[in-house]
C-alpha cells in the first residue's frame, strides 16, 4: 500500500568526489550519489572510505542521505572484497548502495539499504515488483518510461520510485549494452564505458548505399526534464536523479540549485500532497540556469509520451554551446563577429564552430575588443559567414568557482530563568528537534545600565559555524536584567550540542528491506546473456526464484557467433523521419547497418510492435 500524503521527494544529486558532494547539498540535494574504491559503474569516479564518512557527516544534519554506487557487475574472485568494501561503507554512514548485481543479495554484510540500479534494466512492472519482494527499497527506472508507464510502476510496487530528471542519456536501455565490452573489451557493466554511441556512423541501406557518412547517428542529446517534475511526481517518481559523476563542481552547482528551486516549487504548489525529503533553506547567490552548463541540446526523451521530433546530437557529441552571431571579417591574428542583440564575448569565453565538412571545433579568447577578438590560436577551417557559438563563459565560470551557496536550518529559541539561580536556554528546530540546556547562577541576575533585548539577541544569533539559523527568540526575561556575554554564548554552545546529539539519536536511517523466499522471476525460467550473471551467487539467486536455465554474462563468457550489444527506444529511421510507420521508411530499404569505418559494423533490427531498434554485431 502506497504511504499517505504528504510523500517526500527527493533531489539526488551526483558527486565525483567529497568537495562535490558537499556543495551538491548546500546548493539544495536532498542526496547524493558516489562511486566508491571500486566496482561504481564509473571507475574514474571512485572514492576512498574515509570521503564517505566526511560527506555522510554533513549530509545528515540536514536529514540528507549518502549513496554509495557499486553497480557493476561482480566476477567470483571480487564477492569478498565487495563484502569487506560494503561493510566499510556501511560503518562510515553510508545510507544505502545503488546495485545491479543480484549477488549483493547474498553477500554475508551489514543490513544496508539495496537501491535496485538503473543497470537492472527493470524495463516492467512485474520485474519491479519483483525486485521489491527480493529486498531492494528503492528502485530506479528505465530513462525510457512515459508516464503512464511510469504509473504502472507505481501500482506495482510500494517502494519509491527513482528517475532520471536531467543529464546524459545512454542510448541503450542502461545494464542492456555490450557495445563498448565486444568492441573494445572496456565494459560499461564493469563501470569502463568507451561511449560507443557517441562516435561518428556511416549508415549503410539494404543496397549497399552510405545514405548518411560520418555521423553521430546514436549520439543523444542530454535528459532536461525540469518543466516536468510535477507530471513526473504526480505519475509516482519520489526521487529525481541528475546524472552526472564525471561532471565537475560548477555543473552540479548549478543543475542542483535549477532543480532545487523547480522542486520547491511543486511541493509550494501542491496542496500539501509533496514535501522534500530533507530539511534546511539553500540560498544560492547566482540565478541557476541549466543551459549554462555542458550539455548536448537537450531533449525530454518519451516523456510526456509525445515523441519529440530530434533525440540526437548527430552533428557532434560536444557541447555547441549558444549562438553569438556570424564571422564577419578574418584578420591575421583577430576576427571579427557580426553579434547577435546583447551578445558581448569577454577575455576567456570559449567559442565554436562547424567547419565546413560538418566537424565541430572551438577556440578561446585571448582578448577581445567589442566585437574584434583575439584567439589564442587562430582557428583552422574558419571562413566568413560562419555561425559562432559560446560553449565556455568565462564570467559565469568564475562565478561558480566562488563559494556560492549556504543552507541553514530554522531554529527558534527561548530564553528563560527557571528560577534565580538558574537561566536556560530551550531550542527547537525546524526537522522537529528539541533541546535545552541550563547554567546555574553564582548569584540572582543584577540590574544592566541599559536595556539588554538586543545585546542578548546579537550574542544568541552567533550561529556562523553551525548548520542553524535563527528564526525566533522568545526572550522572557526582563530586558532590564544583566547577563555576562560569557553565560550567553557557553548557554548556546551547550545547546546546541545537546541539539545535535538529539538529532543524531532520532534520525530516520534505512535498513535492508526483508526478502520473500518465495518470490519468483517473472521473466520465465531461462536467463539470457542479457541480465548479466557474471558470479555462482547470482546464479543463485535466480535457481532460488524459479530459473532453470541461466546463460553468463559476456564478460565472461563470450559468445561465438552473434551478440545484440544494444536495444533502444530511440530509433535512427524515427530520428532521420523515415520511420516504417510512414510512406517515406519505404525510401530506406533493409537491411540497414552501421559502420565505424574501423572494422566494427552494426546491423539493425526494428521491432515496430514496441517501438525499439536494437544492433547486433556479428563475431
Amino acid at each position: 500500500m502506497k504511504p499517505a500524503f504528504p510523500r517526500q521527494l527527493q533531489l539526488l544529486a551526483p558527486a565525483r568526489n567529497a568537495s562535490t558532494a558537499i556543495q551538491a547539498i548546500l546548493h539544495g540535494a536532498d542526496a547524493v550519489y558516489m562511486g566508491p574504491s571500486s566496482h561504481g559503474a564509473r571507475a574514474a569516479a571512485s572514492n576512498p572510505i574515509d570521503d564517505f564518512r566526511r560527506v555522510a557527516d554533513f549530509a545528515h544534519q540536514y536529514g540528507a542521505k549518502l549513496y554509495a554506487t557499486v553497480n557493476t557487475i561482480v566476477y567470483d574472485a571480487e564477492l569478498r572484497d565487495v563484502e569487506k568494501l560494503v561493510t566499510e561503507l556501511y560503518n562510515a554512514g553510508t545510507d544505502a548502495l545503488i546495485v545491479q548485481d543480484m549477488a549483493l543479495l547474498r553477500l554475508d554484510i551489514p543490513p544496508i539499504a539495496l537501491h535496485a540500479s538503473t543497470q537492472c534494466d527493470t524495463r516492467t512492472p512485474e520485474r519491479a515488483r519483483f525486485l521489491q519482494d527480493v529486498g531492494f527499497s528503492q528502485i530506479v527506472l528505465p530513462r525510457e518510461l512515459s508516464p503512464d508507464e511510469i504509473r504502472a510502476f507505481s501500482e506495482a510496487v510500494d517502494v519509491p520510485l527513482e528517475a532520471f530528471c536531467h543529464g546524459a542519456l545512454c542510448v541503450s536501455y542502461s545494464g542492456d549494452c555490450r557495445a563498448g565490452f565486444m568492441a573494445t573489451g572496456r565494459s560499461a557493466n564493469r563501470g569502463e564505458c568507451p561511449q560507443m554511441c557517441r562516435l561518428p556512423y556511416d549508415l549503410i541501406d539494404g543496397n549497399g548505399n552510405r545514405v548518411v557518412k560520418q555521423k553521430h547517428l546514436l549520439s543523444l542529446r542530454d535528459l532536461n526534464r525540469i518543466t516536468l517534475l510535477g507530471e513526473m511526481a504526480d505519475a509516482g517518481v519520489s526521487s529525481f536523479k541528475i546524472e552526472g559523476r564525471l561532471k565537475d563542481e560548477a555543473y552540479v552547482k548549478n543543475t542542483v540549485a535549477a532543480y532545487s528551486q523547480a522542486l520547491d516549487d511543486i511541493v509550494t504548489s501542491s496542496g500539501g500532497r509533496y514535501t522534500r525529503s530533507s530539511y534546511g533553506q539553500s540560498e544560492v547567490s547566482f540565478v541557476p540556469d541549466v543551459n549554462r552548463s555542458f550539455n548536448r541540446g537537450f531533449t525530454t526523451y518519451l516523456f510526456p509520451a509525445a515523441q519529440p521530433t530530434k533525440m540526437a546530437c548527430i552533428d557532434t557529441p560536444k557541447m555547441t554551446g549558444s549562438r553569438i552571431g556570424t564571422v564577419s571579417r578574418i584578420g591575421n591574428n583577430h576576427i571579427v563577429i557580426k553579434t547577435d542583440r546583447n551578445v558581448v564575448t569577454a577575455n576567456g569565453d570559449g567559442l565554436g564552430y562547424f567547419r565546413s565538412d560538418g566537424t565541430y571545433d572551438g577556440f578561446r579568447i585571448n582578448r577581445a575588443d567589442g566585437n574584434r577578438i583575439y584567439p589564442a590560436t587562430m582557428p583552422a577551417g574558419l571562413k566568413t559567414g560562419m555561425t559562432i557559438y559560446r560553449n565556455s563563459d568565462k564570467a559565469w565560470n568564475d562565478t561558480l568557482a566562488r563559494d556560492t551557496a549556504r543552507r541553514t536550518i530554522g531554529l527558534s529559541m527561548t530564553l528563560r530563568v527557571p528560577d534565580t539561580q538558574t537561566i536556560a536556554l530551550d531550542l527547537t528546530d525546524d526537522r522537529g528537534c528539541s533541546a535545552s540546556s541550563s547554567i546555574a547562577l553564582d548569584q540572582p541576575l543584577q540590574p544592566a545600565r541599559s536595556q539588554q533585548d538586543e545585546q542578548r539577541t546579537r550574542v544568541l544569533d552567533k550561529l556562523g559555524d553551525t548548520p542553524y539559523r535563527l528564526e525566533s527568540l522568545d526572550d522572557t526575561i526582563d530586558p532590564g536584567l544583566f547577563i555576562p556575554a560569557s553565560t550567553l554564548t557557553s548557554l548556546r554552545r551547550q545547546a546546541i550540542k545537546a541539539l545535535d546529539t538529539s538529532w543524531r539519536s532520532r534520525r530516520p536511517t534505512e535498513r535492508r528491506r526483508p526478502a520473500k523466499p518465495d518470490a519468483t522471476f517473472p521473466d520465465g525460467s531461462k536467463i539470457s546473456y542479457r541480465l548479466n550473471v557474471a558470479n555462482r551467487l547470482a546464479e543463485n539467486f535466480y535457481h532460488e526464484h524459479g530459473a532453470t536455465e541461466i546463460a553468463r554474462a559476456v564478460e565472461v563468457e563470450r559468445p561465438k557467433n552473434s551478440v545484440q550489444v544494444m536495444e533502444c527506444r530511440y530509433c535512427i529511421r524515427r530520428e532521420l523521419g523515415m520511420c516504417l510507420r510512414i510512406p517515406r521508411g519505404r525510401e530506406l530499404p533493409e537491411p540497414l547497418t552501421l559502420d565505424t569505418g574501423r572494422g566494427i559494423r552494426y546491423s539493425l533490427k526494428f521491432d515496430c510492435s514496441r517501438c525499439t531498434m536494437s544492433l547486433h554485431q556479428t563475431l
